[in-house]
């Protein structure tokens, strides 16, 4: 089923050939980002104009950022990654704000038509069937809408279950390759990630299914929950510190109330030994983010822990997490999808995490007022536990002036006093904080 595929095989410069001024370009997320691919657009970037390319996160490159293609290419991150963050900032490149389980929602719509996906999957089985290997995420559904298909075949790409599928029928063009994926690596864990990672665990029962984002906090989190029983995955995404807590047992999804025994994700973000560990491993199933992100499925999940981080949070609970002031920086991702998922859930817990202070210490996290200009993604009334460092304040269903007092005790010491005196010329405190437990609830 799978030998009239092979005469659609074409070098990455031919295939490419079908893109055309002010078309627009999608371009699988993450660590699938389809390397040779891109670099085969970019190498078409001075023959063409005003070329729309779309995306979420992706780990590769994004030379078409770059200032000597403004008029032929123009990014537009759906999620803004590191390398193309300064074209986004420099407004060379759009950011489009949305929830991430409302991103293939554009593309069924015909809201964002796509004229040219380029994917990356692994080779075609028996039956003529690719995997989309680490990220399935939104692709599903791009492969579904595009009008024209591209896939760079890599054999070594790993073989991801679930709805992770498409078959070489639906292709217009294959290129053929064989190359590491591009990897997203482990963030160093420091001491501070670990003091916030046990306030977190403190908090997680045995049984609960957990929700975690990438960086320090999340893998700090996981290395501390080696002495938990019974632990499920329901996450848009999954690091390398799953790995250990699976193969320990820890994680086996015994009591999951949806999708038991199973981890339940939208894409992975790691190393080689998580594409190795997920390569056609019955444990994972992956799902569309408009699955996995749907906060009516979240709920389903009893138990459900979804932590988040934040860049800063004001003294009512407003987060901030996609933009440094007014300048944009990742995007609203999945924290809100997970955060109002957890707080359905029964037994939930919908907790955002961060360091206390920024740029070694000489900035707090927890702020007056956010910056000028800077997103909400997660509205107060959406915010329940906010944890840093110094401990954990809970903030559903208090008031202005609890919130206060509550997220200045989590606040560095050295800064407590000046937001105490903001609080109290903003009518927000009256009076000294108390000394009082954290987390009342």
């Amino acid at each position: 089923m799978t030998g009239d595929y092979r005469s659609r095989i074409a070098t990455a410069d031919e295939a490419l050939a079908v893109v055309r001024s002010g078309q627009r370009v999608y371009i699988h997320n993450g660590c699938a980002e389809p390397v040779d691919l891109v670099g085969a657009l970019t190498r078409r970037g001075p023959e063409l104009r005003d070329v729309e390319v779309i995306h979420m996160a992706t780990m590769g490159i994004a030379d078409y950022s770059l200032p000597e293609y403004e008029g032929h290419f123009r990014a537009n991150a759906l999620f803004i990654a590191a390398n193309v963050r300064q074209a986004v900032q420099e407004g060379r490149a759009d950011y489009t704000p949305i929830f991430l389980g409302e991103i293939e929602g554009l593309f069924r719509s015909g809201a964002l038509p796509i004229d040219v996906a380029l994917l990356q999957c692994t080779p075609p089985d028996h039956y003529g069937y690719m995997s989309f290997g680490p990220s399935v995420d939104v692709t599903v559904t791009v492969a579904q809408c595009a009008r024209h298909l591209i896939v760079e075949i890599n054999d070594q790409m790993p073989r991801a279950l679930g709805d992770a599928f498409l078959h070489v029928s639906r292709v217009n063009a294959f290129i053929e390759t064989s190359h590491p994926l591009v990897e997203y690596p482990t963030h160093e864990v420091t001491d501070l990630h670990r003091a916030i990672a046990r306030n977190i665990a403190a908090l997680i029962p045995d049984g609960a299914t957990i929700q975690t984002g990438i960086g320090g906090i999340p893998e700090a989190t996981l290395a501390l929950l080696g002495n938990h029983k019974d632990l499920g995955i329901h996450s848009e995404m999954v690091p390398d510190g799953v790995i250990e807590l699976i193969q320990a047992g820890v994680i086996n999804g015994e009591r999951k109330t949806l999708h038991p025994h199973k981890v339940i994700s939208a894409f992975v973000l790691g190393t080689k030994p998580l594409f190795d560990f997920i390569d056609n491993n019955p444990i994972f199933e992956f799902h569309p983010t408009a699955y996995c992100n749907d906060p009516l499925v979240i709920a389903q999940n009893d138990g459900m822990v979804a932590i988040n981080s934040a860049i800063e949070v004001d003294l009512t609970g407003q987060v901030c997490s996609d933009s440094v002031g007014r300048a944009p920086y990742s995007g609203i991702g999945g924290q809100v999808d997970f955060l109002r998922g957890a707080a359905r859930s029964k037994g939930g817990l919908p907790i955002i995490a961060l360091p206390s202070t920024a740029r070694n210490g000489t900035v707090s996290r927890i702020v007056p007022e956010l910056q000028p200009g800077a997103g909400v993604v997660t509205s107060r009334g959406d915010v329940h536990y906010v944890i840093t460092e110094h401990g954990v304040a809970y903030l559903h269903g208090k008031t202005l002036r609890q919130r206060v007092e509550a997220l200045i005790r989590i606040a560095d010491p050295k800064f407590r006093a000046d937001l105490e005196d903001f609080a109290r010329r903003s009518k927000l405190l009256v009076g000294q904080v108390p000394d009082l437990p954290l987390a009342v609830h």
